[in-house]
């Protein structure tokens, strides 16, 4: 059983939307967060993503029964800091075992202890192959442009 996204929050979670994230920082880390934050506050480009995401997904697994696997839009957020900043697994482990904003962006709780494995991550992360990044990646693009475009005509 796979999911995309939890349905439902838990004691000291923060919506997605509602994370606050540093716009001061020269670090990469926020702004990528920040482009995370955009993408699942745009209800279109967070289905269209889901979609995406949801094709990893066999068509003979019931998404009810099962073992629950990671949910694929934590998955997508490593995969995404993993690539963008080069990290090594390594480097990731740490960062989402103990960067408060990213796990915030990742849906845990600031009560939530889960933690990840280096085998954990490399087993998740591999769901997401180079076609489906591509695609993702077109997403992503198309709705900078449209963003673009719209910054450039309220000027």
């Amino acid at each position: 059983m796979r999911k995309i996204f939890h349905d439902q929050m838990s004691i000291g979670e923060v919506s997605i939307e509602d994370i606050e994230i540093s716009i001061k920082s020269r670090d990469d880390v926020p702004r990528i967060l920040h482009g995370l934050q955009y993408i699942y506050k745009d209800k279109k480009i967070r289905e269209e993503l889901f979609k995406l995401l949801e094709s990893v997904i066999p068509e003979h697994i019931d998404k009810s029964n099962g073992r629950p696997g990671m949910e694929l839009w934590k998955v997508f957020v490593m995969s995404t800091l993993r690539v963008h900043l080069n990290w090594d697994y390594d480097r990731l482990e740490e960062m989402v075992n103990n960067h408060k904003t990213i796990r915030l962006m990742m849906g845990h709780s600031e009560y939530d202890d889960t933690s990840y494995e280096r085998k954990t991550l490399q087993n998740n992360l591999r769901l997401l192959t180079p076609e489906l990044l591509d695609s993702i990646n077109h997403l992503i693009v198309k709705a900078g442009h449209k963003l673009v475009k719209k910054k450039m005509k309220s000027r």
